[in-house]
């Protein structure tokens, strides 16, 4: 039998992604996938795995999981990010670096302030079956994932193997850094005539606000109105994942990972791939500023972005010590009998 984890505490909104369902919008089916594919590479990296393995996808506020094997291989992949091992061998492990866990285990990955998602990545991968050539959840469909849902407190996520190889853990020494104030680089178009010129200047020169309105499907941004020319009814057509749909209320909409296939509001501009890792890491409230960039400069960008993938996962080093034992640590008498701060 293979390992499984057991779901002690579900997190906020868990489920199993890989790198998307390609070739499948022309049937209604949208790609899901990674919100952060970036991420999800390098996690998927750092325990051996190939680019493509399903793992975790954490949003919001992250699960308490226990091993139901002999050994597991797991790194978290996400800004800020960490990992906190419970019990007798308790101790931090910081994103970007494995660690092997022993059966009994409990853990919990412990999100930063300046992400909203990270990537917990098994050796081996998540074993749950491919729907139309994917593992990925698509929660408004039930399609995917473990049963197409999130995970849930008793579920047992499945692992592809029961024991992780006896290798030495890898760590990346550059870790990913917030990229909170960097502005988001878009194509204009494809319907960028249906609005006035104003509307297109606002886009580029005002600060957007990312609402409550947002998840895996999209995100509202607030800000200035962008008004249309004539009208804002266009007949359906295809929408890439990053494209920016303007309604009737002239507060963009910024479609991800789970967006519809078709619609028929103009889109004023899409994400260029290079920054959608960039806008998933992104939580509601957080400002939201572009920069209109050409084809040929995105292109670029996009091989830029494999180029630095690819060094990143060139750069890792066998880890030389453990996380942080905190057993250990408070242990140790560290401040000379002091216990107050108080006289």
């Amino acid at each position: 039998m293979s390992g499984a984890l057991r779901v002690l505490n579900p997190g906020l909104q868990t489920t199993v992604q890989d790198l998307g369902r390609i070739g499948y919008q022309a049937l209604g089916v949208p790609v899901s996938g990674a919100l952060d594919g970036f991420a999800l590479r390098l996690g998927n990296a750092l325990v051996g795995n190939p680019a493509e393995k399903p793992a975790l996808e954490i949003l919001y506020s992250g699960p308490v999981l226990e091993v139901v094997a002999d050994t597991v291989r797991i790194a978290v992949a996400g800004v800020g990010a960490t990992l906190a091992i419970e019990g007798e061998r308790e101790r931090l492990i910081p994103a970007w670096q494995s660690a092997s866990l022993v059966r009994g285990e409990v853990f919990q990955t412990i999100l930063g302030a300046d992400s909203v998602c990270a990537y917990l990545a098994v050796e081996g991968g998540i074993a749950v079956p491919a729907v139309l050539g994917s593992a990925s959840t698509f929660l408004r469909a039930g399609l995917g994932g473990f049963a197409g849902r999130a995970l849930r407190q008793g579920d047992l996520v499945p692992l592809a193997i029961e024991r992780a190889l006896e290798e030495p853990e890898q760590h990346m020494p550059t870790p990913l850094l917030t990229t909170g104030n960097q502005p988001i680089r878009i194509i204009l178009g494809p319907q960028q005539d249906y609005f006035a010129e104003e509307a297109v200047a606002a886009l580029l020169d005002a600060e957007f606000h990312i609402s409550i309105s947002a998840d895996r499907m999209g995100m509202r941004l607030d800000g200035p109105r962008l008004r249309h020319r004539d009208g804002w009814d266009i007949v359906s057509d295809a929408i890439a994942t990053g494209a920016i749909q303007v309604p009737g209320s002239g507060q963009p909409i910024l479609l991800l990972a789970d967006h519809q296939t078709t619609g028929g509001y103009p889109k004023i501009a899409a994400v260029i791939s290079a920054d959608l890792p960039v806008i998933g890491r992104r939580r509601p409230g957080d400002p939201v500023r572009f920069a209109a960039v050409t084809v040929a400069e995105a292109e670029q960008l996009a091989r830029d972005e494999n180029q630095r993938l690819a060094a990143l996962i060139a750069s890792f080093e066998p880890v030389t010590g453990g996380g942080l034992d905190l057993a250990t640590l408070y242990a140790d008498n560290l401040i000379s009998g002091v216990v107050s701060g108080r006289e």
